[in-house]
């Protein structure tokens, strides 16, 4: 097995370990668990440069990497419903779930045909928003979480710590909204530009 493809192969197990850590209402865990995830999402930007660069592209890379690339974000997701803090409504998981395994299953349908669908625009902005939420959250609940164990150090809260939260919930509600509307229409987007290439024309 060649690098690109070890990483990604890493990816897929350091998000099952991701899950299993934040499993866990423990800042130390946490924290590994944020760590984890970090470096998982940099082998995501690099195995695909790596096989490219080094004409290291195999039929195993082009299934799996997506597979990967999907299961550690939706990983990320998935342990935030349960933060009572981070307000993450299921539907909206559930629509942005919907959406990546349709435009994976449309991809997978055009290269068992030998055409390959780059990632365009809007499914680049999609990703972005994605890390930026998940990064930005999970850091706050980590925030939340340390100043709940260390009360001296909440002392130093305005508002105090309950308030914080509040605030802390309506912005990863807002922003999860807004992912998973820009998720959609990112793959209304994908939709339009290659309806007809994957000839769903013919119904």
């Amino acid at each position: 097995m060649n690098l690109p493809n070890k990483l990604t192969m890493a990816r897929c197990m350091m998000s099952l370990v991701f899950v299993v850590l934040m499993s866990f209402e423990n800042l130390v865990c946490y924290v590994v668990a944020y760590t984890l995830f970090a470096v998982a999402a940099i082998t995501d930007h690099y195995d695909g440069r790596i096989a490219r660069k080094r004409n290291l592209v195999t039929n195993f890379g082009k299934l799996f990497d997506p597979v990967a690339d999907k299961v550690l974000m939706l990983s990320a997701f998935l342990v935030m419903i349960p933060m009572e803090d981070l307000r993450t409504p299921p539907w909206a998981i559930m629509v942005i779930l919907a959406r990546e395994f349709v435009i994976t299953g449309a991809r997978s349908l055009a290269a068992s045909e030998g055409v390959v669908i780059p990632a365009n625009k809007w499914g680049k902005r999609k990703t972005v928003f994605q890390m930026i939420h998940v990064f930005t959250f999970l850091f706050f609940a980590m925030a939340l979480l340390f100043l709940r164990t260390f009360e001296g150090a909440a002392a130093y809260v305005p508002g105090g710590v309950d308030s914080f939260a509040v605030y802390i919930g309506r912005a990863s509600l807002a922003s999860i909204v807004f992912v998973a509307a820009y998720t959609v229409y990112s793959g209304i987007q994908f939709a339009r530009i290659n309806w007809r290439l994957l000839r769903l024309d013919d119904l």
